[in-house]
């Protein structure tokens, strides 16, 4: 009996210890896999991170591939110099397939057969022109590469504007050369230096029209023409380059040169230059303009845009004009905020032809418009005051009705607005019965105006009782327009 309960006790005993080892080891074992737990929280969130990381790197080589160069594996050519030679590496096999000593010959060989080019450091000789025809979202991408053009050009250019169209063109110092831009639809040229250039870019019209071109971050250092927009050339050609944008660009110039150029019927309109900056007076002081216009910038809004001048007084018959108006010009660009004119000027805008300029704030006067006088009580022709392109800010108006008025004659006139949105305001009424001259007085303007809209003209229409007349009526109006 007695060994019956050791052996019970003995047994009750082990099993105890064998709970409790049990028990501690789980315990272990439980702490060791809430550790693990908490490390992988802590990767979790790492990896979270990571992937938060990645996501934003990727947006900003999305945001430089749409901006900049493409990733370098993109390209169907690289094209290096060595051995004083210009080399062109096949971007998939690695071969090198053209070399040459002038850069353009390799380079069009290589527009035969691929689209994307990226050029590596290094100085490049232009002994002929770099042709790129009939390309669609072809890139010429340089990494800082150094051409010395020689006088030659890189020229992007369409049988029409159909079969050149997004072509890319970024990253070059050029000295000495032109980009030209022909019969193309929305080329960018972006990031170049052009330096010493007789013409640095040109925008051409042989057939149909250039649209939509992008210049952007770029500096102009002492060419004779920086940007130059050409009359048409040939019979099929266009003068238009709308929807055009400088931007973000700066020019220096020299004697007897100009930065942006807009010949005899070429249209640089509904387009924009924005954060553009032109020095003049640095190098020389005679014969300097930013802006020379012959043609048209029709609804082109230049905002942001600094022509500063480092020339001292006294300026004498220097020439040196911020804004220059020929003869042949027919619409001037809108001057919109932050356009400034710094420094000494022979003329900020000169203008010896009187042609209108349009900006925000700018006045005018338009006088002795006549308005036809219906007769036997019927309201005549409708005159239409406005300047066009721009809108009506404020503006006072004045009548005159002079002549010889018959017995009991009476002559009417009424004037009202018509707003943006092509609707019109109710008119107000003015009486004549004898010559006179009358301003509109503050109550009528105010009846005139809308609640809440923009004035694209003054209308105004007049009628005697009359079956026959010698009255005439006319119409003077002095504001300023947006």
């Amino acid at each position: 009996m007695v060994l019956l309960v050791l052996a019970l006790a003995a047994a009750f005993a082990f099993s105890s210890l064998n709970m409790y080892l049990l028990f501690e080891k789980t315990k272990t074992l439980q702490g060791r896999l809430d550790e693990l737990g908490t490390q992988l929280n802590d990767l979790n969130q790492q990896l979270s991170q990571l992937r938060d990381a990645a996501d934003a790197l990727n947006a900003r080589i999305n945001v430089l591939n749409e901006t900049s160069h493409l990733p370098i594996e993109a390209y169907d050519y690289i094209v290096f110099v060595q051995n004083g030679l210009v080399q062109a590496k096949n971007g998939v096999n690695g071969r090198v397939e053209y070399s040459a000593m002038d850069a353009a010959a390799v380079i069009n060989e290589v527009f035969k057969e691929g689209r994307n080019i990226y050029v590596k450091p290094g100085e490049y000789q232009l002994l002929s022109d770099i042709v790129v025809q009939d390309k669609k979202n072809a890139r010429l991408d340089g990494d800082d590469a150094k051409v010395l053009g020689n006088g030659n050009k890189i020229v992007i250019r369409g049988e029409n504007y159909s079969t050149s169209q997004y072509n890319y063109l970024s990253g070059f110092n050029i000295v000495n050369a032109t980009v030209r831009v022909e019969n193309s639809f929305r080329t960018t040229v972006a990031d170049i230096v052009f330096e010493n250039c007789t013409t640095a870019v040109e925008l051409v019209n042989s057939r149909t029209w250039s649209e939509g071109t992008r210049i952007e971050d770029c500096h102009f250092k002492r060419s004779v023409e920086g940007i130059v927009f050409r009359s048409p050339q040939g019979p099929n050609a266009t003068g238009s380059y709308s929807s055009s944008e400088i931007n973000r660009c700066f020019f220096n110039l020299d004697d007897n040169s100009v930065a942006i150029r807009v010949e005899e019927a070429a249209e640089f309109s509904d387009s924009q230059i924005q954060d553009v900056r032109v020095w003049i007076g640095e190098f020389g002081r005679k014969n300097q303009t930013g802006l020379e216009l012959n043609g048209s910038m029709y609804k082109t809004l230049m905002s942001n845009v600094v022509f500063e001048s480092f020339a001292p007084l006294p300026l004498e018959n220097s020439g040196l004009f911020a804004i220059a108006i020929g003869k042949a010009a027919q619409e001037s660009p809108i001057i919109g905020g932050g356009v400034n004119f710094l420094g000494n000027w022979t003329a900020r805008v000169y203008n010896p032809y009187n042609k209108w300029i349009y900006g925000f704030g700018s006045a005018f006067k338009q006088e002795n418009i006549p308005v036809p006088l219906g007769l036997s009580s019927q309201y005549g022709a409708r005159a239409v005051i406005n300047t066009y392109p721009a809108t009506l800010s404020s503006f006072k108006a004045r009548l005159t009705v002079d002549g010889r008025f018959k017995d009991n004659e009476t002559v009417t006139v009424k004037v009202w607005l018509e707003l943006l949105d092509n609707t019109e305001t109710s008119p107000v009424e003015k009486v004549f019965n004898a010559s006179a001259s009358e301003w509109l007085t503050d109550d009528e303007m105010v009846r005139m105006l809308p609640a809440q809209n923009m004035v694209w003209a003054i209308l105004a229409e007049a009628k005697t009782t009359a079956s026959a007349t010698e009255v005439n009526v006319t119409l003077d109006v002095y504001g300023t327009s947006t």
